[in-house]
Order: structure tokens, then sequence, then C-alpha cells
């Protein structure tokens, strides 16, 4: 092996560090309050993983109940809460009936079985080499059951440690559940 061998393996060693990890953030039962959805373990906000997790969870309460999706999201924005314009984009993406978008990203939820999670509600979050490029920022991805690549959930470090929610893409169309393809 020569000197830029010794380098080029080095290198590698410090990007499979650096990132490629792989988080399964595990919801045992799914709040049903605000006050509850912020007791949660991850509503401590320690980790992007846990941030990444809970947006999924926020944007799944949305159909039943919008405030509390929207305030969910709030509180994962801490200092930086939702615009108008990013609540308008989420009722948008929604308006079509689309609910079961967010649901595809737990575990189990595909569109054989409507997007019905396997509990408990588990939410793959991995990150990777680049992830952390951005000081301060990290980007996550999350697998839908009904796409073909991973979305990603953007974060942003506060000065209290904490990782809050800088924006998602989550919501881009996926395959339809299989009760409502006429094709199925």
């Amino acid at each position: 092996m020569g000197l830029f061998d010794d380098i080029k393996k080095k290198a590698n060693e410090v990007l499979q560090k650096a990132g490629n990890k792989t988080e399964n953030v595990v919801f045992q039962k799914l709040p049903e309050t605000l006050d509850e959805f912020k007791a949660l373990p991850q509503a401590a906000l320690s980790t992007p993983f846990d941030t990444a997790a809970l947006t999924v969870l926020a944007l799944c309460f949305y159909p039943k109940d919008k405030d509390l999706s929207l305030a969910m999201l709030d509180f994962l924005g801490g200092p930086r809460p939702l615009s108008n314009m990013d609540k308008q984009f989420i009722a948008d993406r929604f308006s079509d009936g689309k609910y079961y978008i967010p649901m595809s990203y737990f575990a189990g939820a595909t569109p054989n079985n409507d997007y019905t999670p396997s509990e408990p509600y588990t939410v793959v979050v991995k990150d990777n080499p680049y992830s952390y490029n951005d000081a301060g920022y990290a980007v996550m991805w999350l697998t839908s059951g009904g796409a073909d690549s991973p979305r990603q959930v953007k974060l942003r470090q506060a000065k209290d440690g904490k990782w809050y929610l800088w924006e998602q893409f989550l919501l881009p169309d996926i395959r339809k559940p299989e009760s409502s393809n006429p094709w199925a």
C-alpha cells in the first residue's frame, strides 16, 4: 500500500463513522393530546433522529385534528414556529385526501395493507456521511412504504442543544393504498 492508499483508507473510515447510522424510533402508544406528545421521551429533542420521527407522528394527526397537528409541529419548530406559508403547504398536501402519506413512514405500512403500521409504532431514521455537512444542521432520511427513495427532514440545533424541525419533505405523492387503487 502506498501513501495515498493509507490516506484514502483513513478518510473512508472517518466517513463511515460520520454517517450511515440507522435508528429505530419506537412509540409504544400514540399520544392523544399535545401534553402527551410533549411527554414522550423523544420530545426531549436531544437527537435529530428523535425530532425527525416526531415530525412523522405530528403529521399523522392532521386528518383527525388539524390544530393538534400544527401545534405539535410548532413545538418541534421550537424558536421558529410554522409560517402561514408552511401551514398552507401542509393543508394543500392533504386537500386531496391523501391522509395515508405520513402513516407510510411507520414500519410495516405498505400499499398492500392500506398503510397500516405494525405495532409498536416504529419510524426508521437514517443519516449518511453528508447529513452533517452544514454546521448546526442535520439532514435525516426516512423511508416511506409507498415510495422508491427516502425522503428528508432537515433539523437545526439551537443554543439549548435541542434539535428542532427546520423543514420537511415528507409529503410528496406515494403509491395509492390497495383499497383505493382500481388496478390492484
